[in-house]
């Protein structure tokens, strides 16, 4: 199937690592350029770019979700850099996995542990679409593709602001759907998956994971990757507004 991506401009926050690299590389190996956007992994950041291809295929820019003057910033950079962005990936978040047993109660969570991060990964993803979101319009054609978790409608022991930051993209996309402008915007929603991420995760708790997923194994970034790239390509005709899991059966 020929996706339609040979040229396309992506922007893929958080792409130096984990389901945001894959992505970048499943985009790049369809022939679009892509902009690889970081936090702190400069270095990091420039080696994904030459791994996707180079100056003429990739290129990174700096972009902080909790500071919207640097989403406005690397947003505009992203597009001075091809002439616009075609497709939105926002993967980025702020937040680390933590063992549900070690995770302290809500009530114990100091305010400001917790509210940046809430609106980072709320605030930060609506402004960097919200950002792109008039060059598709003029160009009658964009993808955007939101990355929440199965635990926005799941829950787990300990996830309440994760779970409450991730359920209020679901909002996002279901009102930006209703755009008439040549513009899809869906939801991933992966369940435990194998990144640099569980390198530091009890092996006991991964495979008590992988034992409560109905396929009885947990996805892998590649896996999530190749579902992002189908919802931002040319291959999805007409889905839109959609919470997709890939949690394997989760």
């Amino acid at each position: 199937m020929d996706l339609g991506l040979q040229d396309k401009r992506v922007l893929v926050t958080g792409a130096t690592r984990g389901i945001g690299r894959a992505a970048a590389k499943a985009f790049a190996a369809e022939g679009a350029r892509v902009i690889v956007t970081y936090h702190t992994g400069e270095s990091a950041a420039k080696a994904v770019v030459e791994e996707l291809g180079g100056a003429e295929r990739a290129h990174a820019v700096r972009l902080d979700l909790g500071d919207p003057e640097s989403v406005t910033a690397g947003v505009l950079a992203a597009e001075d850099r091809w002439g616009g962005i075609d497709v939105v990936v926002a993967n980025a978040q702020t937040w680390v996995w933590v063992d549900p047993d070690r995770q302290p109660p809500l009530e114990d969570l100091p305010t400001d542990e917790w509210f940046g991060k809430m609106r980072a990964n709320v605030e930060g993803h609506i402004l960097t679409v919200r950002q792109a979101l008039r060059g598709m319009r003029e160009r009658g054609w964009g993808r955007v593709v939101l990355l929440s978790s199965v635990t926005a409608t799941a829950g787990m022991p300990g996830s309440e602001i994760y779970s409450a930051a991730k359920s209020a993209l679901h909002g996002f996309a279901r009102g930006l759907m209703w755009n008439h402008d040549g513009i899809l915007v869906n939801v991933v929603a992966p369940g435990g998956t194998i990144t640099e991420q569980l390198a530091g995760v009890d092996p006991a708790v991964i495979e008590k994971s992988a034992k409560e997923t109905p396929s009885g194994r947990l996805t892998t970034a590649e896996e999530v990757a190749r579902l992002i790239v189908f919802l931002g390509s040319n291959g999805n005709g007409n889905v839109n507004g959609e919470v997709v899991h890939t949690a394997g059966g989760r």
